[in-house]
């Protein structure tokens, strides 16, 4: 597809879907870093800063399934280099300029039997604005569909620019909403798949039923000149300029 017209998608359905932009020898290398950082989750204590594990029936973090890494490229500076992807930067420039900062970077290893990552929301909840600058970038590692977790969008959601009332998510993290679903269609694609959507966009992921696991990242990217005032350019560990100044 022409530059031109995934931009022209990504503004009209409010995302564009990156078939296996990452592949061969990057992919094998960025599977075995998420596999170190499996790994080294097994040894981390409970509470540990940027680490979640699974809440299980008694509300309790369990220690065996990792949740997610919030500020993964802290934890792990080589994850930098994918939110750095020129492929994936030369795309985004066209939607934010060429001052380009990530933020919020997260690492959600789904594992298999429960894993999860979210339920549906839009991201410019988290972020208190309604802005259309915010480009969010999920990036999937494994092949994904619905057993193992594939993520889920309403097309067109974001061309309101409001965010719908969120509620505290009862049953695990962060918080959570109940559009109408009718519209909704699964994101089921292979590995190596780069997904950028607006953050107005309502979306969401299916639990890990599977066999297998669905590693995947998701983090922000934002004119670097935007002042947020939640992840300030200056002074924010999460906050990383990959592009520009």
């Amino acid at each position: 597809m022409p530059a031109g017209e995934q931009i022209d998608q990504f503004h009209e359905q409010g995302y564009l879907i990156l078939e296996r932009l990452i592949d061969g020898e990057k992919l094998n290398c960025y599977m075995s870093i998420f596999d170190e950082l499996v790994n080294r989750s097994k040894s981390v204590p409970i509470g540990t800063p940027h680490w979640k594990f699974e809440i299980d029936a008694d509300r309790q973090q369990n220690p065996e399934l990792l949740h997610k890494i919030q500020g993964v490229c802290i934890v792990e500076s080589r994850v930098l280099e994918i939110a750095s992807t020129p492929m994936i930067l030369d795309i985004v420039e066209k939607l934010t300029g060429t001052d380009i900062d990530v933020f919020g970077t997260k690492f959600f290893p789904k594992l298999p039997h429960g894993g999860t990552s979210v339920m549906w929301h839009q991201d410019n909840f988290y972020f208190g604005i309604t802005s259309d600058q915010i480009v969010s970038c999920a990036i999937y590692f494994d092949d994904t569909d619905r057993e193992n977790g594939c993520l889920r969008v309403i097309p067109q959601s974001h061309l309101y620019k409001e965010i719908a009332t969120h509620n505290k998510n009862p049953y695990g993290y962060g918080h959570l909403t109940q559009p109408d679903e009718s519209q909704a269609i699964d994101v089921a694609v292979p590995a190596g798949t780069v997904v950028l959507f607006s953050a107005n966009l309502l979306h969401g992921t299916y639990e890990n039923r599977s066999e297998r696991s669905r590693y995947s990242t998701a983090w922000h990217y934002i004119p670097g000149g935007l002042p947020l005032e939640r992840f300030p350019r200056a002074g924010h560990s999460d906050r990383h300029s990959v592009r520009g100044k």
